[in-house]
């Protein structure tokens, strides 16, 4: 029985002060939460911050984005090693913003995945058509690029320690949600493509979360879908209750 994963991608949003706020009001609710791996994912400036509230809790703290070198003449990145001294547990990997604004490609999701997982840190990996490839029959194409490449070189014992994230780009930040149905089929997908690569035992072991528009009341729906283990969260993270609506729906 995979356990659920309800990860709050605050993107860029929360002053220090805000996040603080956000993360204690989580916390009055989830702080002894056991039955569902609750994650949050302030911005680079909050973590040191939301660290500290959650510190005593059973609440984990992930980054929206990490370099893939360890150190150097990098501008404006951050690494594996200082994440994990603010006591990051997760990182989320090749968003679709980053893949669309910031034109990451798979190779480099690939190599962050990697880094990651060398440094004992969970990756969530995002995979995810764009509204065009929906149109044109073209999802499971692209999904199982993303997958095959953005996974490339991870053996199957790592399966336990990532997540893979299924968000359609078309429903994220837009109202729209896939069906459960409909988002029920690409998780099975993903699931089988995994099995393909390494084999079902880490098929069946690694978890696979909803990311698009998932919401307190369409959350017990989609998270009662056989291949949905959790969900990446964006605009209802950023309501406290909101967000333990959606963590609650996965209880």
């Amino acid at each position: 029985m995979r356990k659920k994963i309800i990860a709050g991608n605050w993107k860029m949003n929360k002053t220090v002060e805000e996040a603080v706020e956000l993360a204690n009001a989580i916390k009055i609710s989830l702080a002894d939460c056991s039955e569902v791996d609750v994650v949050l994912c302030p911005p680079f400036t909050a973590i040191k911050a939301v660290s500290d509230v959650v510190s005593e809790t059973l609440i984990n703290v992930g980054s929206q984005n990490m370099s893939s070198e360890d150190a150097g003449a990098y501008t404006g990145e951050i690494s594996a090693t200082m994440l994990k001294e603010l006591f990051v547990r997760y990182v989320i990997l090749g968003h679709s913003e980053r893949r669309q604004y910031y034109k990451e490609n798979d190779f480099w999701i690939n190599k962050k995945v990697v880094k990651a997982l060398a440094k004992n840190l969970r990756p969530i990996l995002c995979v995810g058509e764009m509204l065009a490839d929906r149109e044109a029959g073209n999802t499971e194409k692209v999904v199982e690029v993303q997958v095959r490449e953005g996974l490339k070189d991870v053996p199957a014992s790592a399966y336990t320690d990532l997540v893979i994230a299924y968000e359609p780009v078309w429903a994220i930040g837009t109202g729209k949600t896939a069906t459960s149905a409909q988002a029920q089929e690409v998780h099975a997908f993903i699931r089988g493509i995994v099995a393909d690569m390494v084999g079902k035992d880490a098929a069946n072991a690694v978890r696979i979360q909803y990311g698009g528009s998932m919401k307190p009341d369409n959350a017990k729906e989609l998270l009662s879908q056989p291949d949905i283990d959790g969900g990446l969260i964006g605009g209802a993270a950023l309501d406290a209750a909101s967000f333990i609506g959606i963590v609650k729906a996965g209880l």
